[in-house]
C-alpha cells in the first residue's frame, strides 16, 4: 500500500493535480465575487477567505518535512516549493483584498491603518518576511545563497508563522472569537516543535 503510495507521488500528474487543488479557494471566490454568493458584505468576505487560506497553505507547508520524516516519504518534499508559492498567493490576495475593498488604494490612508493598528502591521510584517522566501525558493537562489545561508533564511519562517497567528489572534480578539486561533496556534505550534527537533543538530555545530 505504501509503495503504490509513493508510485503515486512520483507520477508526472501528482503535481498537476496539487496544483489544482491548491487553484480551487481562488475559483471558487472568483466564482463567487463574480455571482454574488458571498453574502451581504463580499469584501469581508474575501479578506477573511484569503487570509485563512493563507494559514492553512502555511500550516501544509510546514507539515512536509515533518511528515516526510515521520511518514518515510521522501517523495513530499518535491511539493514544498509549490505549496509555498501558493501560500504566498493567497498572502498576495488578501494583501489586496484588504489594499483594494477596504482602503480603495489610498496608500496614505494603508500607510496610516498599517501604523495605527498592530494587528495590520503584524500581518504586514508576516507577509513582507514572507516575500525573500518567496523570492529564493528556487534551486538558482539556492546556488546562489549557498545551502546554509539559504537554510538559515528560510528559518524565517518561524517567525512569519508567529506572526500571522498574532495577526489572526488580534483581528478575532474584536469578535471574542477564538475557537479557530487556538486551532491554527496548536498546529502551527506542534509543526515547529517537529521542525526545531529536526534542526537541532544542525543548530548544535
Amino acid at each position: 500500500m505504501k509503495a503504490a503510495f509513493r508510485q503515486a507521488l512520483r507520477h508526472s500528474r501528482a503535481s498537476a493535480l496539487l496544483w489544482l487543488l491548491c487553484l480551487l479557494p481562488f475559483a471558487w471566490l472568483a466564482w463567487g465575487a463574480a455571482n454574488d454568493a458571498l453574502g451581504a458584505n463580499p469584501a469581508e468576505y474575501l479578506i477573511r477567505a484569503t487570509g485563512d487560506w493563507t494559514l492553512r497553505g502555511l500550516c501544509l507547508t510546514l507539515a512536509v518535512t515533518p511528515v516526510r520524516l515521520i511518514a518515510g516519504l521522501p517523495e513530499l518534499a518535491r511539493f514544498r516549493r509549490m505549496l509555498g508559492l501558493y501560500t504566498y498567493f493567497y498572502a498576495t490576495l488578501h494583501v489586496l483584498c484588504y489594499s483594494w475593498l477596504d482602503m480603495g488604494f489610498e496608500w496614505a490612508d494603508i500607510a496610516h491603518d498599517i501604523a495605527k493598528r498592530p494587528f495590520i502591521w503584524v500581518g504586514f510584517s508576516a507577509f513582507v518576511l514572507l516575500t525573500p522566501l518567496t523570492l529564493t525558493s528556487f534551486h538558482r537562489a539556492i546556488r546562489w545563497l549557498g545551502v546554509k545561508r539559504w537554510q538559515w533564511l528560510h528559518r524565517i519562517v518561524y517567525v512569519v508563522a508567529m506572526l500571522a497567528v498574532l495577526h489572526f489572534f488580534w483581528m478575532q480578539a474584536g469578535k471574542n472569537n477564538f475557537a479557530e486561533v487556538l486551532v491554527y496556534a496548536v498546529a502551527l505550534a506542534c509543526l515547529l516543535l517537529l521542525r526545531l527537533n529536526k534542526l537541532k543538530p544542525t543548530l548544535k555545530k
